[in-house]
């Protein structure tokens, strides 16, 4: 089933407004319609949107000023081009500044509900896996250097990497599982190279299928399958003299691998139902959440492309491994999130932090971004506190992230949910049940043992005994922990 999406259509000729309108509705989409730029921004700032289309040519702003303006401040909307045949170059050059595609007059009825799909996938997969605020540079940061906090020997080895692979022109593979920024660091060595005033283009290859990903990267010629009314330039062409990123690359197939690895090598390629040979300069950078050593041990990926993918290897460590970023982490989210909302929460008690530090973070820096979304959304106006049960339930749960997929003891989450005065009546039941065990206690409710201590100072449970102090661990003793208990 497709999942209906928030879509903004912004034309100064109604009857284009009204035709994509009722192609987008009847596709279950919400749709918007706004006639000039002004406008579709003050209906923006209201109601952020999943997708928005522009006509390229418009009075008072045009559509190139307006995805200039959205990109400014909402990042991760794609934005899709209208125009006719006389001003495709101008849609073209709009997806060099940062367009997702263009959509060619008169509009073909599948064109549009491809290009659309294609753009919410692409939107899908950023929300799930490299969000462009997935790590935020402390005050006083290069802001070339991937926005990248954290406090440990990893971020000087990375950044030390970046400034070093920038210089050259040589492919390099970023590695780390989903949600540690690789497209971050992407960015940053674009940034920091002698490209940063040319093109950065992403693709998630994960997002589409074989046969699209083909006409995504290498464009297509007019006719060369259905749907294909126009000539379309790919991702290649598009960056050309710029970066070229490919996220998830191990998810490729092979036949398509074979038509990469000649357009690394040669620099060259052909549109999909084109003969003519288009040379690029493309600097590229792929990465993988996956183990590309052993899909290509078992003949899934093509050694030969993946020496040449694997010219330099930056690997991005998970969060559970740089829990010391937690706190910079936790309080950059929390003044983001703060300003969208209008909230006021700046204050983070000790054992909250700690209780964050425990949690294994299975979906990484992104995971913790929407743990305090959560809690900022939730929190009354008036909220100062980060408090702990303003997070998702399955930060404080025994399991939590730990075992992925499996069925959770409802009490967890009846406690999280329940008012303050409820909540206390179930610890003091608790307490009084287990007579006072902390362990049994935290173990009935699906807690941990800091969450169970949290509560019961909070809510001033006089007959909850003390819980005693836990030994600081060396960071390598508590991984050799983690493997053996399976939370790593």
């Amino acid at each position: 089933m497709k999942e209906a999406a928030r879509i903004l259509v912004v034309d100064d000729e109604a009857n284009i407004c009204q035709v994509l309108s009722a192609v987008l509705r009847k596709d279950g989409h919400e749709v918007q319609v706004s006639r000039d730029g002004d406008e579709a921004l003050a209906l923006l700032e209201k109601t952020p949107v999943d997708l928005l289309i522009t006509d390229v040519i418009m009075n008072n702003m045009s559509g190139v000023e307006l995805l200039q303006r959205v990109q400014s401040t909402s990042p991760q909307t794609p934005v899709v081009m209208m125009t006719a045949y006389g001003t495709i170059k101008s849609a073209v050059d709009a997806i060099k500044l940062g367009a997702f595609d263009y959509l060619a007059k008169p509009f073909d009825m599948e064109q549009i509900k491809s290009v659309v799909r294609k753009a919410l996938a692409q939107r899908s997969h950023m929300r799930r896996h490299e969000p462009s605020t997935m790590m935020a540079a402390p005050a006083g940061d290069d802001p070339t250097m991937g926005a990248i906090v954290g406090r440990g020997e990893w971020l000087t080895r990375v950044r030390h990497m970046i400034s070093k692979v920038a210089r050259s022109r040589a492919n390099v593979l970023l590695r780390g599982e989903s949600g540690t920024g690789k497209e971050l660091v992407a960015r940053a060595i674009h940034a920091n190279s002698s490209r940063v005033d040319r093109p950065f283009v992403a693709v998630a290859c994960a997002a589409l299928s074989s046969d699209l990903l083909e006409s995504e990267l290498f464009g297509h010629e007019r006719g060369a399958f259905t749907g294909a009314v126009a000539q379309k330039p790919g991702r290649f062409e598009l960056a050309d003299g710029g970066t070229l990123f490919l996220d998830e690359i191990g998810d490729i197939s092979m036949n398509l691998q074979l038509k990469l690895l000649r357009a690394i090598q040669e620099r060259e390629f052909e549109r999909v139902g084109g003969t003519k040979t288009i040379r690029v300069d493309a600097r590229l950078i792929a990465a993988t959440n996956g183990d590309l050593e052993t899909a290509v041990n078992s003949g899934a990926f093509r050694e030969d492309l993946y020496y040449r993918l694997q010219v330099v290897e930056i690997c991005l460590p998970p969060l559970r491994d740089r829990l010391q970023d937690i706190p910079d982490l936790v309080r950059h989210f929390l003044d983001r999130f703060n300003h969208e909302n209008g909230r006021r929460m700046s204050d983070v008690p000790a054992e909250v932090l700690e209780i964050l530090q425990d949690y294994p973070w299975p979906g990484n820096v992104r995971e913790l971004e929407n743990a305090i979304e959560h809690a900022v959304v939730l929190a009354d106006e008036e909220t100062s506190e980060l408090e702990l049960n303003l997070l998702p339930p399955s930060v404080i749960s025994r399991n939590g992230g730990r075992q992925m997929g499996s069925p959770r003891n409802g009490a967890a989450a009846e406690l999280h949910q329940a008012t303050d005065e409820r909540r206390k009546d179930l610890l003091v039941a608790a307490f009084a049940a287990h007579e006072g065990d902390m362990a049994q206690v935290a173990q009935a409710l699906d807690i941990t043992d800091r969450a169970v201590a949290y509560y019961a100072k909070k809510h001033d449970l006089a007959s909850a005994p003390r819980r005693r102090a836990r030994p600081r661990v060396r960071q390598s003793a508590r991984k050799e922990a983690r493997a053996g208990t399976g939370r790593a």
